[in-house]
């Protein structure tokens, strides 16, 4: 697709089949989704409702995916709002850690 603005899509289009490539986007989607989640705005829930919230999380990457699939830059912007947290929760664990010492 020439009017494409997602990188991993145009990389997962080169190097997959198209039979398959809902699938891939889909799981690849959901697991970013679910790290972001978790560095930044899971909390403690009892069990049913974590699980709850994950199979939520699940339906609506079904609706992201769809936007994916277009072309659109979903998967890249799931990997950059992973790395920020990422950063964000290292730097605040080396800052609690420092105070504790």
């Amino acid at each position: 697709m020439e009017n494409s603005f997602s990188l991993v899509y145009e990389w997962i289009l080169h190097y997959r089949d198209s039979i398959n490539i809902f699938w891939v986007f889909y799981i690849i989607n959901l697991i970013l989704s679910a790290i972001a989640y978790k560095l930044g705005f899971a909390k403690k829930l009892p069990l049913l409702k974590s699980v709850f919230v994950y199979v939520m999380l699940a339906v609506g990457m079904l609706i992201l995916n769809l936007f994916s699939l277009v072309g659109y830059p979903i998967t890249d912007s799931l990997i950059v709002i992973c790395l920020v947290l990422g950063i964000y929760r290292f730097r605040l664990h080396r800052e609690r850690k420092s105070k504790k010492a």
